[in-house]
C-alpha cells in the first residue's frame, strides 16, 4: 500500500469515488458545507487500484480531516489508518495545534475507529445535522448505522502540540 497526494489531475475521481462510497462528495461539518472532491488530501494505492481517500482542510485552530473513506470491500484492510497518520504527519509539519473532524452520532464504526487511533470526543453539538438538514443539504437521511436516527455531531479531536 502506498500512500499518495491528491492532485488536480485527482478531482473527477475523487468525486466519483465518494459519491460511490460515501453517497455524495458535498458533506457538512459544523455548519460548512465541504465540495470534499476539490479539498487537498491523500488517497491509498494498492497494486495499481485506488482503495481509500482522506480530505481535509487547515483552520485557525488545526486541520479538520473532512472526508474519511475506504472503498467497500477494503475496509479493516489499514488504509484509513495509513491516510489518518499521513493527515497527522501533514498537520505537524503545518504547525497545527490539532487534528479534529466530525462524526455523526450513528455512526458506532467510526467512532471506535477515531477512539483505536487515539483521538478523544472534543465536543457533541446536539442538534447539529437537524440544522445543517434544514439549512445547507436537505438530502441528508434521517437515519443512519444500523438504522439509527441522526441528529448529533460527534467532534474528535488529537492535540499535537
Amino acid at each position: 500500500m502506498t500512500v499518495h497526494e491528491l492532485t488536480a489531475g485527482d478531482v473527477e475521481w475523487a468525486r466519483e469515488f465518494l459519491i460511490r462510497v460515501a453517497g455524495a462528495s458535498l458533506m457538512v461539518s459544523r455548519g460548512r458545507l465541504h465540495e470534499c472532491h476539490l479539498l487537498p488530501g491523500f488517497y491509498t494505492d494498492d497494486a495499481g487500484h485506488r482503495t481509500a481517500i482522506l480530505t481535509y482542510r487547515l483552520d485557525a485552530g488545526g486541520m479538520e480531516v473532512v472526508s474519511l473513506y475506504a472503498d467497500d470491500g477494503e475496509r479493516g484492510r489499514g488504509y484509513g489508518t495509513a491516510l489518518l497518520q499521513a493527515a497527522r504527519e501533514r498537520a505537524r509539519r503545518q504547525g497545527c495545534a490539532r487534528l479534529w473532524l466530525v462524526t455523526t452520532n450513528d455512526n458506532l464504526p467510526a467512532q471506535g475507529f477515531y477512539r483505536a487511533r487515539g483521538m478523544r470526543v472534543a465536543a457533541v453539538h446536539q442538534g447539529a445535522v437537524d440544522v445543517a438538514r434544514r439549512e445547507l443539504k436537505p438530502e441528508i437521511p434521517l437515519h443512519g448505522v444500523g438504522g439509527a436516527e441522526i441528529h448529533d455531531e460527534i467532534e474528535f479531536e488529537e492535540v499535537l502540540r
